[in-house]
């Protein structure tokens, strides 16, 4: 029996909806592919017990793609939607070189970086996160559809952010689709506290997305190129050409505006936002929108961080320099990396570690006595870490295991609700009007799974999946 294939696609003009939906029947199997045009999408495939029952469950699923818009299409026609990646000249530095102790080659230009205390991750424009120890061993890698933004963490859940739009929850054993961003934003940047996500993208616009991936609202910012994202509790922070501004997350109205030169870069502590500029500086703002302090440096500024509290403010500039100044803002030295100039950084226990122009994840003894010795011309040799030639890379995943036990873990189930898959918490002990946030890409209708744990929003009014998910069959 020959397959049976219909495939359908819904692009809008406005520079909205951009997807295909593809249905094959083949004797009792039904394979659906769904995803952006120009991708190779996500596929899920069912059995039935004979071609009757797929083909019935193949007509509903076409009729419904039908009725939200979606119409007959021919594959190839039309063209994946361009991603617009930042653009730079990264210069040879003419300081000193740094007390670099290790160098990991990821393989493409990386703005993706995470460090915590077990370790730091690299994500890189060809969508290969790697994660490594502070000791330079590789011990993992993902590979996501599409190149790296960046990583971010929220508690302790970790997120990727990919051209594609969509953004990855990288905190278990394999990527979960944790949000899709709507095609027509060009992401620059995003951040993310308590479910909420802030995203800033090319035409200067920020956007806040909720736990179950819709829009909390979206507005125009002032300029264009929105490098900067940063949320709290109370506020998105965004950075464009035109200077940085506050928003209220939960309405979106502004709460201040400074004015700046061209934002490339942000950070945050809690008592304030670090603003890297195109004018040689580092702007320090309190989140009230004061303007606190300025580090001054000798080329634009591709990135920064901080030491905890602010003790210490690092920047990278685009001639493949490194700086460290005092809270007060006196700059207490300038190093080159070796490697390119800095995208992003990140410091944990006295190593500034930096992903930069040319694909390196450095790590640099930022300690007193390794910059004075650099300051002296007296460095290390470099470490060059290699990845183990058999290293298996972990991909997303719409697949689960299945258990037979209920007994373990927190058992949630997946409901029709308005059009769309929701979760909610079936154990005693939960609130059953409670969402709750859960992977986008394994939710199917009427299931039931099992959760490591169910924790409870910060801001409440949902939950949120943590740990290892198993279907209960």
């Amino acid at each position: 029996m020959a397959q049976e294939t219909t495939y359908l696609e819904l692009s809008e003009a406005d520079g909205g909806s951009h997807k295909f939906y593809e249905v094959t029947v083949d004797g009792p199997e039904l394979t659906i592919r769904y995803g952006r045009i120009g991708d190779s999408g996500q596929v899920k495939r069912n059995v039935f017990t004979n071609v009757d029952r797929a083909r019935k469950e193949a007509a509903k699923k076409i009729g419904e793609k039908v009725r939200k818009g979606y119409a007959p299409a021919v594959p190839g026609v039309r063209q994946k939607r361009a991603v617009s990646r930042r653009q730079i000249v990264s210069t040879r530095s003419t300081a000193r070189r740094a007390p670099v102790l290790w160098r990991y080659e990821s393989g493409a230009p990386a703005f993706g970086i995470f460090v915590d205390r077990q370790g730091c991750m690299v994500g890189n424009e060809y969508g290969v996160i790697t994660t490594l120890s502070h000791d330079a061993e590789v011990v993992q890698q993902y590979r996501l559809p599409d190149g790296v933004k960046c990583i971010v963490a929220d508690d302790d859940w970790r997120y990727a952010g990919c051209d594609d739009g969509n953004v990855y929850d990288i905190s278990g054993k394999v990527p979960r689709l944790a949000y899709r961003i709507a095609p027509d934003i060009d992401i620059y940047w995003l951040d993310i506290h308590d479910g909420v996500l802030g995203v800033s993208d090319s035409g200067g616009g920020v956007a806040a997305i909720d736990h179950e991936d819709e829009f909390i609202w979206r507005r125009q910012g002032h300029g264009r190129a929105g490098w900067m994202v940063r949320c709290d509790a109370d506020a998105i922070y965004h950075g464009a050409s035109k200077g940085v501004t506050s928003y209220d997350w939960r309405t979106g109205q502004p709460q201040w505006h400074r004015p700046t030169s061209a934002v490339l870069f942000g950070w945050q502590e809690p008592g304030a936002v670090y603003a890297g500029t195109v004018a040689n500086q580092v702007t320090r703002l309190s989140k009230q929108g004061q303007s606190e302090r300025i580090y001054r440096c000798d080329a634009p500024i591709y990135s920064c961080a901080t030491a905890p509290g602010g003790e210490y403010v690092f920047a990278g500039d685009s001639s493949s320099s490194v700086y460290c100044f005092d809270a007060a803002g006196n700059r207490l030295w300038k190093l080159g990396t070796g490697c390119g100039s800095a995208y992003s950084m990140q410091y944990h226990e006295q190593r500034l570690y930096i992903v930069t122009t040319t694909g390196a994840l450095a790590c640099i003894d930022a300690s007193e006595p390794a910059i004075r010795a650099a300051e002296q011309g007296s460095v290390p040799d470099v470490l060059d870490v290699k990845a183990p030639p058999r290293l298996p890379t972990v991909v997303p995943s719409t697949t689960v295991e299945i258990t037979h036990d209920p007994g373990d873990g927190v058992l949630v189930e997946c409901v029709e609700d308005g059009g769309r898959l929701r979760i909610r918490v079936l154990s005693d002990g939960y609130r059953r009007d409670w969402l709750v946030q859960f992977p986008k890409g394994i939710r199917e209708p009427r299931a039931r799974y099992l959760v490591s744990e169910v924790r409870e929003a910060g801001r409440g009014g949902f939950y949120r999946a943590y740990g290892d998910i198993r279907r209960l069959v």
